[in-house]
């Protein structure tokens, strides 16, 4: 159910040119014994990315990086999350870092689970929340209603049409008798502008927003707690593979048994991505992540035992 900021999705009919490709270089070579390196893995991955989904876009550029680096060829492709996981299942694409279970991807799962390999959770605090300043004088959405002076009377919210806008208006508002309170409703570039500016003048502010997301890295912010659970519990990002993946990757595989991300982590690989570099080129921001993290592919390994 949760949302964010969407980059243009390839539709079905756009993807079929490139996935017919893809199926040739990669999903077929998972049937065949195609060329291996000397882990024993596929020398070719075919990695399927959810447009606009900006963890699965930094993480996928992360592995993306950390493979290259050790000799694979790396095929990269976004769509829509539909594409992906008829892809997936099809051969087409190898891999996908970023299912979102037990809520919002479970219809994918139901439909296509028993032609996917769970290879793995790597984040497992993924939620709406409603956040405020890191300052705020109050830490519970149960005082927000009798606060709402110190917050403008508002909520800044994002699109009309997200899952997030729709459950703060039918759950977390009549859940907290915020009624009286303004819902605003505009987009999330305007919520972020909003978010920073109040920050940036050490004023309170009260803003919908999701986990993960690179606005905990760039701004002084923090949730509110959810005592009547109206935003709904978090959710686990798990990582999916095609069928045959554990056996044409086994050292793949084990890496990304062991692969998690914290807070930490994640949202400083997204804020440098998305914020800082604009979105504009994430293998070269993943690179340069990795460049400020020189332990993370050794520990990781290690973890791995490979």
């Amino acid at each position: 159910m949760r949302t964010r900021t969407r980059r243009t999705a390839l539709t079905a009919t756009a993807l079929a040119a490139g996935l017919a490709l893809t199926a040739c270089s990669s999903g077929d070579s998972g049937s065949a014994d195609g060329d291996r390196l000397d882990n024993g893995d596929l020398s070719t991955v075919s990695i399927g990315v959810h447009s606009g989904w900006d963890e699965g876009i930094a993480v996928s550029a992360l592995f993306q990086t950390m493979l290259e680096e050790d000799g694979y060829t790396v095929e990269s492709q976004e769509a829509d999350a539909g594409v992906v996981y008829t892809g997936l299942t099809g051969g087409d694409f190898d891999v996908n870092f970023d299912m979102w279970l037990p809520t919002t991807h479970a219809d994918y799962l139901e439909q296509y689970g028993d032609e996917m390999e769970q290879l793995g959770v790597w984040y497992d605090d993924a939620r709406l929340t409603i956040a405020v300043n890191e300052d705020a004088p109050i830490t519970t959405l149960a005082e927000l209603a009798e606060n709402a002076d110190a917050f403008g009377n508002r909520i800044v919210g994002i699109e009309s049409g997200a899952g997030l806008t729709r459950i703060t208006q039918d759950e977390a508002i009549p859940a907290y008798g915020l009624e009286d309170m303004e819902f605003v409703v505009s987009s999330t570039p305007a919520m972020l502008a909003e978010l920073k500016g109040a920050t940036d003048a050490g004023e309170n502010i009260a803003v919908t927003l999701w986990r993960p997301h690179w606005a905990y890295d760039a701004y002084p912010v923090r949730d509110l707690e959810d005592p009547e659970g109206a935003m709904g519990e978090a959710e686990e990002i798990h990582t999916v593979g095609r069928t045959g993946f554990s056996e044409d990757y086994p050292t793949l595989t084990k890496l990304i048994e062991a692969f998690t991300l914290t807070d930490e982590q994640l949202f400083s690989l997204e804020n440098l991505m998305f914020n800082e570099d604009g979105g504009s080129d994430p293998a070269a921001s993943a690179a340069a992540w990795l460049d400020e993290n020189p332990d993370f592919v050794t520990d990781l390994k290690e973890e791995a035992g490979v």
